[in-house]
């Protein structure tokens, strides 16, 4: 398995990382058809790919520059060579750098739980196909994956750089004040070796155990079995916005707005906490709406941070992120610059990065061309992204009585 890293640029920590299992060739550039997506302007639509070539050790990966800004390996500027393991990859002199490695093949997912299965399912008859639990008795009709702990595996619902998420069955959940069907979060073995995704993994158990609110995942549990960290919190039934609109396409403004307005709810909880806290990753993909009430949930807590400490590794998606965070130095403005961005892939459907362009007083998004942005909408988001802090709705309440003004 090759993975590779995407490392800041000064700190050299980890910001993203991608694993390929059993692909020969990985291509690298901007253009969103690429195996690795970097949206950086020094980086070329199709900069680079890298083409294993079979060998009696193993897979030999060569890489191949195609980039106007060409390649730097391990500091060398190349056209094309042999990647060895641990190699650094730079696209562009100053561009974003890669981090190369070769592992051996993963475990499957019925190898990663730490125990044999323990039920068979229920077998109950009169039951509605697709059901995954029984109308008789509750139990789960499929059979498990296996067993971590107290919690029986039923399915994998996703694989990132981080983590694998489980749906799991805790049979004990009622007695113990929670539900029985939950979400298992593992992190991954090849991340362990990496501090600051532990450190990540662990701030996101810590908050959630902290929080109570009805639009946060509530925490159930955060335990080390086998060697792995694992983290069991709350499902939630829905969508996040970013498949929804995917999915379905943009919304009208009234449903947009109403959404935005319930995430400055929660913002604003967490901005209110002693000491506030950050949530630094305020996205589309982040944000869930349950099926039950339309109402919003926010993801991920996993890159918070609280006011007060010191400048950090700079998180943040491209074209959601405020300039502060680039730098590393977030406030509690920086979170709600990204409703702006948010509202427009919302009502557009398109990645808001190609409204983001240089205007006469510096860079903004030009809102001119969307249509359904009305003008007092418009002035709300302009303001919400504007250059300077102190240029911003100030607070979370501030900025969703603006919103509730444009409906």
């Amino acid at each position: 398995m090759v993975t590779l890293t995407l490392l800041h640029p000064q700190a050299s920590t980890p910001l993203q990382q991608w694993n390929f299992q059993s692909q020969s060739t990985i291509r690298i550039g901007r253009s969103p058809d690429n195996d690795v997506i970097l949206n950086n302007p020094l980086v070329s639509r199709y900069h680079l790919e890298l083409r294993a070539t079979p060998a009696k050790s193993g897979d030999r990966w060569q890489l191949v520059n195609q980039g106007t800004n060409g390649t730097f390996l391990n500091g060398v500027l190349v056209s094309r060579g042999l990647v060895p393991n641990d190699a650094l990859i730079r696209l562009a002199r100053e561009g974003p750098m890669l981090k190369f490695q070769i592992h051996s093949p993963p475990p499957t997912s019925s190898e990663r739980v730490i125990s044999p299965p323990e039920v068979k399912g229920c077998d109950h008859k009169g039951n509605p196909p697709g059901n995954l639990f029984c109308i008789h008795c509750g139990e789960p009709l499929v059979p498990v994956q296996g067993v971590i702990r107290d919690y029986q595996v039923l399915r994998t619902l996703g694989q990132g750089g981080m983590g694998t998420t489980y749906l799991a069955w805790d049979k004990m959940g009622k007695s113990r004040g929670h539900s029985n069907l939950l979400v298992l979060k593992e992190m991954n073995a090849d991340m362990a070796q990496i501090s600051k995704a532990q450190e990540l993994f662990e701030r996101e158990a810590r908050t959630l155990k902290a929080l109570n609110h009805p639009g946060i995942p509530q925490y159930y549990d955060f335990f080390v079995e086998g060697g792995k960290k694992y983290l069991a919190m709350a499902l939630i039934h829905g969508q996040d916005l970013e498949q929804r609109i995917l999915h379905c396409g943009p919304v009208a403004p009234p449903q947009a707005i109403e959404w935005m307005i319930q995430t400055c709810d929660i913002l604003e909880y967490i901005h209110s906490c002693d000491p506030p806290l950050i949530h630094r990753d305020i996205k589309p993909a982040n944000l869930m709406v349950r099926h039950r009430d339309n109402g919003i949930v926010v993801l991920d807590f996993g890159a918070v941070k609280e006011i007060g400490t010191v400048p950090g590794t700079r998180i943040g998606a491209e074209g959601y992120s405020a300039p502060e965070q680039d730098r590393g130095t977030p406030v509690t403005q920086s979170d709600l610059y990204a409703i702006g961005p948010t509202l427009i892939f919302l009502l557009t459907g398109i990645t808001p990065l190609k409204f983001y362009r240089r205007r006469s007083l510096g860079y903004g998004f030009d809102l001119s061309t969307i249509p359904t942005i009305t003008p007092p909408l418009r002035a709300v988001i302009e303001r919400v992204c504007e250059i300077k802090v102190s240029d911003r709705y100030q607070s979370a309440k501030e900025l969703s009585q603006a919103l509730a003004a444009c409906r």
